[in-house]
């Protein structure tokens, strides 16, 4: 017999009723979460926390890549941007490099930063949209 984490089941939700926008925003957070880990890992000395943690980034960042819209220009730009990161991270993982992963967390932290604010803005939008109705 199964018992319901609630914790999972919160998180299931979270994820089943987020818009585009906070999925969006959930990648940037657990790349930077798994970020935290392979970087107390090399200094932990734990090779294979680190590889799987990095491991997990790139895959956050290969989902972002394939999610962009590349009609816009800035996608193309993302997309630039993003490759640059993957492979940053791919030579963080070979020389255990602290201040790679530090870089990559530079710039994955304003990614996000900008796109909360992107998220908020809509979620006021749709709030606004929403009060002169009956």
């Amino acid at each position: 017999m199964a018992i319901n984490n609630p914790y999972t089941t919160y998180q299931n939700n979270s994820v089943n009723t987020a818009s585009p926008g906070e999925l969006t925003l959930m990648l940037y957070n657990g790349s930077l979460k798994f970020l935290q880990i392979a970087k107390k890992a090399i200094e932990d000395r734990n090779i294979e926390l680190k590889n799987t943690n990095i491991q997990k980034v790139q895959a956050i960042v290969n989902e972002l890549m394939v999610t962009l819209n590349r009609d816009l220009e800035v996608s193309k730009n993302l997309m630039s941007l993003y490759d640059y990161l993957n492979r940053r991270l791919a030579e963080a993982n070979v020389k255990n490099d602290l201040s790679i992963l530090e870089e990559v967390e530079g710039f994955l932290t304003d990614f996000r930063d900008t796109w909360k604010q992107v998220v908020q803005v809509n979620r006021q939008k749709q709030h606004a949209g929403q009060g002169g109705q009956a």
